[in-house]
């Protein structure tokens, strides 16, 4: 199972992404950091905002699994994009969406 490390840091934009998963590599030895919405902020689930796309980049970039563990479903039925970003998110390898930890642990779960 891969390691997560559970951040207890807001991510405000890339430069906070990439000192986020510098720190989760070297001192946790981590391959994922989750991060609750809270932690994300509105603007990251506003798709038009262009954020989420560029944190994802850094996270794709570092090689560093970005997994968003809390509760969206409001946010995911006002808005078809994001529904279907989240959809196809889950079906990859870089980016993850889960209700609770163990949601989170059953997608690594079904990656390995």
């Amino acid at each position: 199972m891969p390691r997560v490390h559970i951040s207890d840091t807001p991510l405000g934009d890339e430069s906070d992404a990439v000192q986020l998963i510098v720190d989760a590599h070297y001192a946790h030895q981590a391959e994922w950091i989750a991060f609750t919405p809270e932690q994300l902020g509105d603007a990251f689930f506003e798709l038009s905002s262009g954020r989420a796309g560029a944190i994802t980049q850094k996270f794709v970039m570092y090689q560093m699994g970005l997994a968003v563990v809390g509760d969206i479903s409001e946010r995911v039925a006002a808005s078809k994009p994001l529904a279907d970003w989240v959809r196809e998110s889950n079906r990859g390898r870089n980016l993850l969406f889960a209700a609770d930890l163990d949601g989170l642990n059953a997608l690594l779960e079904d990656r390995q």
